[in-house]
């Protein structure tokens, strides 16, 4: 199985600390070897990074980790193959565009049969499963709602119901976003953490970094990460539970 990351920021922040543990995972303390990504947003653009190497191994992934970009959402992922061959095009996060807005998915998990799903507008690249429901959602999406909702939970509400019909495919867990708000929906494993003040130090369980927040944000800051896995062990992260879906916009949870 992959692995996802994401963040959701009320100040552009930077996810150097989070991403050093999950680098680790691709090829030291984990499986997942068979490439990374991740999608930085910035405005309505986004700053994207892929590769189908092994994050541990990658310069790319060393220069991410080295270069703090500040975002107010990201989403990253690590793969471990099992539908399509390791390529670029098969490496997460995918985008596309709806509405004027970039938007970013990333997946976990294998759904079978899910290319017998019908699409419309649009069309995988690649020959993942992940990529090809992502199309899938997106023309629902796009069907339903020719244009925004007026009230962004009528939206999650319905992507909700579009997780709970490709969750009996098999394992779904996802990260999607359009660069405002991000949706993180569980099927067997996802979970999450907000930071506020009063900040605290954390250390990672991959790697040998320790961070004191207190020295690096200020008291006004609200960062929430989203992890298959809690990435700390000094820490109390919220485990999701099959079919949960949590919403985020700048690091605050909405109601949905």
């Amino acid at each position: 199985m992959c692995e996802l990351l994401g963040m959701s920021a009320n100040t552009p922040t930077d996810i150097v600390f989070s991403f050093t543990g999950l680098m680790q995972r691709s090829g030291v303390t984990g499986p997942h070897r068979d490439g990374w990504g991740i999608s930085f947003y910035e405005g309505k653009g986004i700053r994207d990074f892929r590769d189908p190497d092994p994050a541990c191994q990658s310069e790319v992934a060393l220069l991410v980790q080295n270069y703090p970009i500040k975002s107010e959402t990201v989403i990253s992922h690590i793969r471990q193959a099992n539908a399509g061959r390791v390529c670029l095009e098969n490496t997460h996060p995918f985008t596309r565009e709806l509405w004027g807005r970039y938007w970013t998915f990333a997946h976990n998990g294998q759904l079978k049969d899910i290319k017998s799903k019908a699409l419309e507008f649009y069309h995988p690249v690649g020959t993942t499963d992940s990529e090809y429901a992502f199309c899938w959602i997106l023309d629902q999406i796009r069907q339903r709602y020719p244009k925004p909702p007026a009230r962004p939970a009528t939206l999650w509400r319905f992507i909700r119901k579009l997780g709970d019909q490709l969750r009996p495919l098999g394992v779904f867990n996802m990260l999607l976003s359009d660069g405002r708000d991000l949706g993180c929906y569980c099927s067997t494993k996802l979970c999450w953490i907000t930071r506020r003040a009063p900040f605290t130090k954390a250390s990672l369980k991959d790697a040998d970094v320790i961070v004191d927040f207190h020295q690096e944000t200020t008291p006004n800051d609200v960062v929430t990460v989203i992890a298959t896995l809690p990435l700390t062990d000094d820490e109390q992260w919220n485990i999701m539970s099959a079919g949960d879906m949590q919403v985020f916009r700048k690091g605050e949870a909405l109601e949905v």
